[in-house]
């Protein structure tokens, strides 16, 4: 114990030999973990590495089974329930927790109103508000109600109801999960404020480039146990993916698999038009890969939706296997051997609070029918295949999807999808808030999915998984096509340049008025 409240000399917070276990499963193993004033610490590990136990450990929400939390060099049994913000340790959760009709001042000072003989002052929380905003340089008005404002906007508030919570250790868990380029960057000026403030800063996210750019140390945990505690100079982006999932990830990206030439087009979308997209056209080959690259808010995610019959399109024609389609909804799309798997896997393609097995055949229940009945014992053939084949790892088939980690949760999304055994499968941000070691297992899925003849179209904002995985790419922007590129072509600078609207655009406009 003496070795771990040494190494947490001159930390405000400390974990010193915590562990923890839930009835008989361990989760952490004797982990060291401190924080200081005016730093930035990652905190990172694969999907179930123990990140979450460890910040709830730190914050109150759960009790160590055994070791000791240290605040101030003293140790320390922190109060249950958020209580610990009293102490000014204060959580940003990836979901954000604002009251969506609430006002940017009310939701700041939310649980803990001022008053005076018994009737809120108002003017006095604005007052703060309004100086804690412009103490962050952020012009957004108290008065505005939460759900007006932009997701940066958003993830300002939440930084300034710490603020004004006298945080002196804020954790931050995915911070820039949903933010644009130009959000983040505006995000991290904020977080350097608060560093020169001396506020100390846990930051855990899965995106390597921004740990190296906003750390000062970095702590890798695999498996629930303390891999090591490094200062970031002294790392890469690749030494810490290794240290991550015990294995070195050369290979992230799986060798490409050209498809025939002469492979016959499985999809073709022709002057696509619907809420937010114009004139999309484009084709899909068998056992190719397309990718969908441009800025947050082109138009990707809305060409898909259309396609499925999740948005009405106003113009336009869309053709599987040479017939013309026009489907009215998901089941439609699935029966005709197109498959959709959405971005928003919590929001809108799991069902969270029941267990794997229903949410895996809920798309597919009438392959699963006998007689009008539902056959439990293949339900249970088809998770088992499933689990085999996408490595889902779960106690077992009962456990809430909610429970499972962010990588599990997409490859059983994925089981899901193959359970309709589809042709066409189109999948929206395949590893966001996934762990690089998950990531790569799915992109070799999706390579072999593509190499047995199945055609995918990957729609992605992380534009080296566009790159790293794609035969072809179509760019987007303001929604509308600027351009399809293949082979040599398919690099960072030659997208950002169509998705930018330096190429392409107008040639398109050309075309379309010849």
């Amino acid at each position: 114990m003496a070795e771990a409240v040494a190494q947490a000399e001159g930390a405000i917070l400390a974990a010193s030999r915590i562990s923890k276990s839930f009835g008989e499963v361990p989760v952490l193993f004797s982990v060291d973990f401190d924080i200081r004033a005016g730093e930035v610490h990652a905190l990172i590990g694969e999907n179930g590495a123990g990140k979450s136990t460890l910040i709830k450990i730190l914050s109150g929400l759960e009790p160590p089974t055994s070791g000791t939390i240290l605040l101030d060099g003293r140790p320390v049994r922190l109060p249950p329930n958020g209580e610990a913000e009293a102490l000014g340790i204060v959580v940003i959760h990836q979901e954000l927790n604002l009251a969506e009709h609430l006002t940017v001042a009310e939701s700041i000072f939310l649980g803990r109103e001022w008053t005076r003989w018994g009737f809120l002052r108002r003017a006095d929380m604005r007052a703060e508000a309004t100086r804690i905003l412009g103490s962050l340089h952020v012009a957004i008005d108290p008065d505005a109600r939460i759900n007006t404002l932009s997701v940066a906007d958003k993830q300002m508030v939440e930084i300034a109801k710490a603020i004004s919570r006298d945080a002196r250790v804020l954790i931050m868990d995915e911070p820039t999960a949903v933010l644009t380029p130009a959000e983040t960057e505006y995000f991290f000026e904020q977080v350097g404020r608060l560093k020169a403030k001396g506020v100390a800063i846990v930051f855990i996210s899965h995106k390597l480039d921004e740990v190296m750019t906003l750390s000062d140390r970095i702590t890798v945990l695999r498996d629930g146990q303390l891999i090591a505690t490094v200062e970031t100079g002294d790392l890469t982006p690749d030494s810490i993916a290794e240290m991550m999932v015990g294995r070195e990830l050369s290979n992230l990206y799986p060798p490409k698999h050209e498809p025939d030439v002469d492979a016959p087009l499985v999809l073709a979308v022709e002057g696509l038009t619907a809420d937010g997209i114009r004139n999309v056209s484009f084709s899909l080959r068998k056992g190719e890969i397309l990718g969908f690259a441009g800025l947050i808010g082109s138009g990707r995610t809305a060409v898909m939706e259309a396609i499925v019959g999740l948005e009405p399109r106003s113009a336009g024609t869309v053709t599987v296997n040479g017939k013309p389609v026009e489907f009215r909804s998901i089941g439609e799309a699935v029966r005709a051997g197109l498959v959709y798997m959405t971005k928003d896997r919590k929001g809108k393609g799991l069902l969270l609070n029941i267990g794997l097995q229903p949410n895996l055949t809920l798309l597919t229940l009438y392959r699963h029918m006998r007689g009008g009945f539902l056959v439990e014992s293949s339900e249970v053939e088809a998770m088992e295949r499933a689990t085999r084949r996408f490595d889902i790892r779960a106690r077992d088939a009962s456990v809430r999807v909610g429970q499972l980690s962010g990588g599990n949760q997409q490859k059983l999304m994925l089981g899901k999808a193959m359970e309709s055994d589809p042709e066409i499968i189109i999948i929206d941000e395949p590893t966001r808030g996934i762990d690089v070691g998950t990531k790569q297992q799915i992109y070799h899925i999706i390579a072999a999915l593509a190499k047995e003849g199945k055609s995918i179209i990957v729609v992605s904002s992380e534009m080296q998984e566009v790159i790293g995985l794609s035969h072809r790419v179509v760019v987007m922007r303001e929604g509308r096509k600027t351009g399809t590129l293949e082979g040599a072509e398919i690099t960072e600078g030659e997208i950002m340049r169509y998705a930018a609207g330096l190429k392409g655009e107008k040639e398109d406009d050309d075309r379309a008025s010849a």
